[in-house]
């Protein structure tokens, strides 16, 4: 008989305690337990073997079956479509459209004669059809049930028997023998277990919609990232169209891809000219503006990164910085006021990464740094000039990988000068190569290269 008992577990890694404490003794995080019901009752018995050892070179290769979404950028990501058997956690913030996504994948899925399963456990299925005729995605082949309790989705799946099963979302499901909330860490840990075990044993592409925390962290416990095959994070600006894919994890592949969509009314569309997307609205001859040559995973970008540097009437001034990182603004004005005598410590500063972009790279040091030194001095930089390059504490320049891909987008873009660091070797067609060994010196060059 089954013995039920409450304990307190930890949100991000599992560990339990019988009793509330104030910091996990798993993880080591702060106010992260739990209370939730522990159920305990004789071990199964585990039967006999469900396979048996092979050569390894008799074994399938699932990878090379893949099959395609629909989706070009998001074949992109997973390296050529969903695997047969492989269980992908998309992860987002509210209302970026992950439900928009897999909705989509799997009507162009569908399309093709691939039976699949939606399973929503937010909403009715009413509301899924109707968000699936705006995005043309009602099929034959698609099957649709609102569902949250597991043993039922377990029947509906080995009924349908689809080949591409959509849980919508795993924060949602729960089973009743475990007794304890949806959403905690013994359900979550449940439900993607026994999600994992059938898509294993029936080769069923499983995709899970998991949530993201306020830190912008996968929601729930950490092992759930640990079983499946593809972590996949979606994310961008709800107040632009632009969509962003990147892999955190994936098993089949690799994880430097960058999958580029926007929404519109007739759901995700493919970015056919991501660099083209963030300079369309650009304008020319304003000071404070230089063109980032950055590199998403394989994939060259050109961004506008725009400053703007005030008088402060305040104490402490403000540094606010959106798309860029807030730490890597504050040590280049540290930088431009030590090394290049710009006086920026009694100034308000603002930093964007136009059109909703988040730009970690640190090749954006060096247009950065410019925007705000036109800023101050009230001088644009040239419209035809793109900059690339790190920038170290002691002002020098420092190269950065890709320089190729960067400058040749940069040409295909329009550009004809291009700021980067001394000893530079590469070559491009029509793109005119300013060596700097220091930031000083590229800040000169900015300044007296012709417009």
């Amino acid at each position: 008989m089954a013995r039920t008992k409450t304990v307190h577990r930890c949100t991000e890694c599992g560990w339990s305690s019988p009793k509330w404490v104030g910091r996990c003794g798993g993880c080591g995080e702060w106010n992260t337990l739990v209370e939730e019901l522990d159920v305990r009752g004789e071990s199964p018995s585990v039967g006999s073997p469900s396979s048996s050892p092979l050569r390894i070179a008799d074994v399938i290769d699932i990878s090379a079956s893949a099959r395609p979404t629909g989706l070009p950028e998001v074949d992109r990501v997973l390296g050529g479509g969903f695997v047969p058997g492989s269980v992908t956690l998309v992860g987002g913030e509210p209302g970026i459209g992950k439900s928009t996504l897999l909705l989509q994948l799997v009507g162009a899925t569908a399309a093709a004669g691939v039976t699949s399963l939606y399973v929503s456990g937010e909403e009715s299925a009413g509301q899924v059809r109707s968000r699936a005729d705006r995005l043309g995605a009602v099929q034959d082949a698609l099957w649709l049930v609102s569902e949250t309790a597991l043993p039922h989705i377990m029947t509906h799946i080995e009924k349908v028997q689809p080949e591409i099963v959509v849980i919508d979302s795993i924060q949602t499901l729960h089973d009743p023998n475990l007794g304890s909330a949806p959403g905690s860490v013994a359900q979550v840990r449940e439900c993607a277990n026994r999600l994992v075990t059938h898509a294993k044993a029936h080769g069923t592409t499983v995709l899970l919609v998991g949530h993201v925390t306020k830190e912008g962290t996968l929601a729930g416990p950490r092992v759930l990232e640990h079983v499946v095959d593809t972590v996949l994070e979606f994310d961008g600006d709800r107040h632009h169209g632009l969509r962003l894919l990147r892999a955190a994890k994936h098993r089949f592949g690799a994880t430097t891809e960058v999958g580029l969509l926007q929404m519109d009314q007739s759901g995700l569309v493919t970015v056919e000219d991501p660099s083209g997307l963030f300079l369309a609205d650009r304008v020319t001859g304003v000071s404070g503006s230089a063109i980032v040559a950055t590199v998403d995973g394989n994939r060259p970008l050109l961004i506008e990164v725009q400053a703007l540097v005030s008088e402060s009437h305040l104490s402490n001034p403000r540094r606010s910085a959106q798309g860029v990182d807030a730490g890597r603004l504050s040590m280049l004005l540290a930088v431009l006021e030590r090394r290049c005598g710009f006086p920026t410590g009694s100034s308000d500063v603002y930093a964007l990464a136009v059109g909703g972009a988040r730009i970690t790279d640190p090749g954006a040091d060096l247009p950065l740094a410019l925007a705000v030194t036109s800023s101050l001095t009230g001088e644009p930089l040239g419209a035809d000039v793109v900059a690339v390059g790190e920038i170290g504490l002691g002002g020098e320049l420092r190269h950065v990988s890709h320089i190729d891909r960067r400058l040749q987008e940069a040409a295909r873009m329009g550009f004809r000068r291009a700021i980067v660091p001394q000893g530079t070797e590469v070559e491009v067609d029509g793109l005119e190569l300013l060596r700097a060994p220091t930031l000083a010196a590229a800040i000169a060059i900015a300044a007296v290269a012709p417009r």
